[in-house]
């Protein structure tokens, strides 16, 4: 079994990630890490060489490669769910969890981050809201899960999941 965290960017997807998979005795990998290992190269220069469209072949391709995987604790990138092939493999090879939380919260935990290209704009915050304006539906209708992530310790985020989890009978 694979656990997906799906969520916008500052969700804290990679540090949940970590944690849960360092709880749960599982492996972590984390899709835009992987992107840039395989490109030898950061996502902010594969966006300026090969544009947004690049970048999804190639996260497409890790989330299929990964998915096929098990017993992994999967963090995404935010916008891994807009395409449909990307919904299908995380539905179908894992139990997949939205962690929720705010723009004002995303903009904090973003602020001084260089390495996301889409807030690379002179209004970050009228981003953010239009990319959870688009992406919402697609966490909610993808996800088996949902935790707010907002002014919560990840330790605290994590033991909520581990609860579902055990709730839902996904682990002992």
């Amino acid at each position: 079994m694979n656990i997906i965290l799906v969520g916008p960017m500052g969700a804290g997807k990679s540090t949940i990630g970590r944690l849960l998979s360092h709880e749960l005795k599982l492996a972590f990998t984390d899709v835009d890490r992987e992107v840039e290992e395989r490109a030898g190269a950061n996502i902010p220069w594969i966006f300026d060489v090969e544009g947004e469209e690049g970048f999804r072949q190639r996260e497409a391709q890790v989330i299929d490669e990964l998915t096929l995987q098990d017993g992994l604790v999967i963090a995404t990138g935010g916008g891994a769910v807009i395409r449909a092939e990307n919904r299908a493999c995380l539905q179908s090879r894992g139990t997949v969890i939205y962690l929720m939380t705010s723009v004002e919260q995303q903009l904090e935990r973003t602020a001084k981050d260089k390495n996301r290209p889409l807030l690379q704009a002179d209004n970050p915050k009228q981003v953010l809201e239009q990319l959870i304006e688009k992406r919402e539906p697609f966490y909610l209708s993808t996800s088996d899960i949902v935790v707010k992530t907002d002014r919560r310790h990840p330790k605290n985020v994590v033991n909520e999941i581990i609860r579902q989890l055990k709730r839902k009978e996904l682990i002992n």
